[in-house]
């Protein structure tokens, strides 16, 4: 079962530096995914370590420490996506503002130049 779960998270590993490779995953992402699968590649080697972690922080069974640690985790996760999400939704809407601002400029800027040229045409 080790091996399995140890040649799973090589498997994870390496699709992570292929997308980062390719350009579909920032490096500022891969870095978190990329330190939780040595993690867990650490602990599917070496299974003592949760064992030891639990009877450490007075956590009876093992795998609750995990759950509440993968627990920890995803909460985490989320609240960041979420910030990352707030602060694109706020740059995308400064630069809508942008674009409109810059769209009534040239409509302006259009407008004038046809007005130069029916004046120029009278002429």
């Amino acid at each position: 079962m080790r091996v399995l779960a140890a040649i799973f998270v090589l498997a994870v590993l390496v699709l992570l530096l292929d997308l980062v490779r390719r350009q579909k995953l920032k490096e500022k992402y891969a870095i978190l995914w990329m330190t939780l699968g040595v993690a867990t590649l650490i602990l599917a080697i070496f299974p003592r370590i949760l064992y030891w972690l639990s009877e450490l922080v007075g956590i009876q069974v093992p795998s609750n420490l995990l759950f509440a640690m993968t627990l920890a985790l995803l909460v985490g996760v989320s609240v960041h996506l979420s910030w990352e999400l707030s602060r694109s939704e706020g740059r995308t809407r400064r630069l809508a503002e942008e674009v409109a601002i810059l769209r009534t400029q040239v409509e302006l800027v259009n407008r004038a130049d046809e007005g130069l040229d029916a004046k120029d045409e009278r002429s």
